[in-house]
């Protein structure tokens, strides 16, 4: 398919996009991304009626007392639900966790409900993260699950909190913290498993050694093992990669985070687990892939690109097919003109166990757009979700029009 420009009629720019599809009517789809068209960073929404040909858009509205936003994520339960989780901040004070319901579609989203308060440059919640239980075999059902990353100690320490809803984003109940409270840590990655297993995973940056984590919660999001006052289940080394990426006129920031996704088809595949993120142990920035059967006990890391050795690729999301458990890794990548940037995906029909690599972007574009200078943010992931019951949907941004756009792609 052509890529589709959701943002080409709006002004300004538009990164961090996260989209979500309806599973009972697949030609919904909705998206969010950071959306600066009014002068300031706010949350834009895109929905589409027709599988994504066309799109629509608008900006939601902030709580009373916070300029900016950031960070959006989607996702959707049954039958006509989807809620974004946002992070909101007054430059770089007050950040503080938000979530917005619709029960139509997207077509209209309920007031924002603040989950978790910051308070000054003391206590900053950042980087949201939301996944929600449609497993058809799950008794949880419909549990809404929030991961975010409070940073405090002057941004040298942050920690992985978690929280969940259990009546689809109107009210959130009292955080757990599901990380050490002393580390650097970016985002989380959620997953909800085939029985109603929420996989809460992440990497620790700091201090070394540098390891993929993940706590595993069978009881919808009440409690996890290990508990928190023990050492997290291990998944995996990392190599975090350089930020900026080292190749010349690259300025922007990548950041190494886990994405995770769950098998919870019918299939043979059915209840396990996968990880995938941005690793520079070959000396480039690869996207590796771990796969578990519990999310207990992970595989050896394989890298999935299939890339030229020194190729730079990363930001990865997973998506993983609802009806017959096809992986599917969309990543940027340098891999055809060593500067300008392109959008993959890597596809598995077999649980990971072999990957190939299609282009999804019609067009490279230049990371720094038509700025003289070498940019500092082209915004910090992309993200892939499954159309029912086995096509891709990929947003990402580029600059194909000179300022950054959120693309559609599958």
């Amino acid at each position: 398919m052509v890529n589709v420009n959701v943002t080409a009629n709006l002004p300004g720019n538009h990164i961090e996009p996260s989209i979500a599809v309806n599973t009972l009517s697949p030609n919904f789809l909705v998206a969010v991304s950071v959306d600066d068209s009014t002068g300031t960073a706010l949350t834009g929404v895109y929905r589409s009626e027709n599988g994504g040909q066309t799109w629509s858009g608008t900006i939601l509205p902030q709580a009373p007392g916070y300029m900016s936003a950031e960070a959006p994520t989607i996702d959707y339960t049954f039958p006509n639900t989807f809620i974004v989780a946002v992070h909101f901040f007054n430059e770089f004070n007050d950040g503080t966790i938000a979530t917005y319901t619709s029960f139509d579609n997207g077509l209209t989203f309920n007031p924002p409900v603040l989950a978790q308060l910051g308070y000054g440059l003391y206590v900053h919640n950042d980087e949201p993260f939301i996944a929600v239980d449609r497993s058809p075999s799950s008794p949880y059902r419909g549990n809404a699950y929030i991961g975010y990353t409070p940073i405090y100690d002057l941004s040298v320490n942050s920690a992985i909190f978690f929280q969940r809803s259990v009546d689809q984003g109107l009210s959130w109940e009292r955080p757990q913290r599901i990380s050490d409270p002393r580390g650097q840590l970016n985002r989380a990655a959620l997953a909800v498993g085939l029985a109603g297993e929420v996989y809460a995973g992440y990497i620790q940056l700091g201090p070394a050694p540098k390891y993929a984590y993940i706590r595993v919660s069978q009881d919808g999001g009440l409690t996890f093992s290990p508990p928190v006052t023990r050492e997290a289940t291990f998944l995996a080394n990392t190599v975090p990669v350089p930020s900026p990426l080292p190749v010349p006129n690259y300025a922007f920031r990548v950041q190494t985070n886990l994405s995770l996704g769950t098998d919870i088809s019918a299939g043979p595949f059915g209840g396990f687990v996968y990880a995938v993120w941005n690793d520079f142990r070959l000396g480039y920035a690869d996207i590796f892939f771990s796969r578990s059967q519990d999310g207990l006990l992970w595989s050896t890391p394989v890298n999935i690109t299939g890339a030229p050795a020194g190729s730079q690729n990363f930001s990865p999301s997973i998506t993983v097919s609802p009806f017959n458990g096809t992986i599917r890794v969309i990543y940027y990548t340098n891999r055809l003109d060593g500067f300008l940037l392109d959008v993959f995906v890597a596809e598995s029909f077999n649980s990971g166990l072999s990957f190939s690599n299609r282009r999804l972007t019609d067009v490279s574009t230049n990371p720094n757009g038509t700025s003289p200078t070498p940019v500092l943010l082209i915004g910090d992931y992309i993200t892939a979700a499954t159309i029912f019951p086995d096509t891709l949907a990929a947003v990402w941004n580029d600059t194909r029009t000179g300022k950054q756009d959120v693309i559609f792609g599958n």
